[in-house]
């Protein structure tokens, strides 16, 4: 095993230029795979991230328009005890408008528990200006409405309901969650506050459920759905409302895996016809070999090592280049100064690229390989 793997590596040297090129040719298409997989792959999570990200990813609803949920804690309860589930909280949510000298805004009143406001939708962490809600007389607004309404922190906002109630709250903070349906019309408060300012009692609206796995939201929705097992209430997860993004997110995966697959097999048909060329060229010192008592298995080992040499080593260069050039990407790819995409090395699609690179490298050796086995010593040294 250790002499084929020497004469692999002598063979690779004697030619160092050809040896070069070819390392330099497929480690500029293994970086190609690297920068677009590691891209889309960063792209997709900024967009699940922006879209479904500080959002629940399954909702329980009741199935009748405007009734609301009762006995809503042992529901919770039972849901939050799934593995799959991150995080469960509960809203109390309806319409309403604020008035202004010129007309009425309306406005969607959102009263959220504690998980629902922070580790739901991050509102927290999305307030610029002003503080927390610290009592039932505040709310939060979004950046869109504070502008539109010309109020800021402070201030008092009349929220006057459909049955006629009318309650001025104090403006606590303002928030902006970067989407503008809910930043132009959501006004926030605790939960207590909206289920009084509408006469809900104890009831909720929504229950609302993050999952660890977002591409995992329809089988929970489906576990819930048989839990509760009653036509009284629907549970609804994201990919069903959101159905064009689903697309788009399976069809770049679709595309970054044919892209892959066509660069692994042009590394693949290279290091073949590299190798195939060395049988060639090395045909006399093979002929030499096998006359020397060289066994056919351990000359044709020769050309699999060579390819695994060759694998081995444009795969680190490949793999190097490739995350130097989204590294620049993200630097450079700044419009308004923020990044597109934050500069992340996913160790698993790193060791799966060098997996396969080296494999298809290995793979590629058998061809030459086979055909040495098929040299004849004493038809090569009558050749001279």
């Amino acid at each position: 095993m250790v002499l084929p793997l020497r004469i692999a590596a002598r063979f690779l040297l004697s030619g160092k230029a050809q040896t070069l090129l070819i390392v330099l040719g497929i480690s500029i298409a293994v970086s190609v795979q690297v920068f677009v997989g590691l891209l889309i792959d960063s792209l997709q999570e900024g967009l699940i991230e922006q879209t479904v990200g500080n959002s629940p990813q399954v909702t329980i609803r009741s199935s009748v328009e405007n009734v609301t949920i009762s006995r809503w804690e042992p529901i919770v309860s039972s849901v939050d005890s799934y593995n799959a589930t991150r995080y469960v909280g509960v809203a109390a949510t309806s319409n309403a408008f604020i008035s202004k000298s010129n007309g009425s805004v309306p406005v969607v009143v959102r009263g959220l528990d504690g998980v629902a406001m922070d580790s739901i939708y991050g509102l927290s962490r999305s307030i610029y200006a002003g503080d927390t809600i610290a009592s039932a007389g505040e709310v939060l607004i979004g950046r869109i409405l504070s502008d539109n309404l010309d109020v800021t922190v402070g201030d008092r906002l009349p929220v006057t309901t459909p049955a006629g109630t009318r309650v001025d709250y104090r403006v606590a903070g303002i928030f902006d969650l970067g989407v503008g349906a809910i930043d132009g019309s959501w006004v926030v408060t605790n939960l207590r506050t909206a289920q009084s300012l509408f006469g809900f009692g104890d009831r909720v609206t929504s229950i609302e459920i993050t999952v660890d796995d977002v591409f995992a939201a329809d089988a929970l929705a489906a576990d819930v759905s048989a839990l509760l097992d009653t036509d009284r209430l629907e549970v609804t997860n994201w990919k069903e409302e959101n159905a064009q993004l689903l697309n788009a997110l399976e069809s770049q995966s679709l595309s970054n895996n044919i892209i892959q697959a066509v660069i692994i097999l042009s590394v693949a048909v290279a290091i073949a016809s590299l190798l195939s060329i060395t049988v060639l060229q090395k045909r006399r010192q093979l002929g030499i070999l096998k006359a020397m008592g060289i066994k056919d298995g351990s000359a044709s080992l020769i050309f699999v090592y060579q390819g695994l040499l060759l694998g081995v080593a444009a795969s680190a260069v490949g793999i190097s280049l490739g995350l130097g050039l989204l590294y620049a990407f993200t630097q450079f790819a700044t419009p308004g100064g923020e990044s597109i995409i934050d500069f992340a090395v996913e160790p698993a699609f790193i060791l799966r690229t060098l997996i396969i690179v080296i494999s298809a490298s290995g793979i590629a050796g058998l061809i030459p390989a086979s055909r040495s086995l098929r040299l004849n010593p004493i038809d090569v040294i009558r050749e001279g």
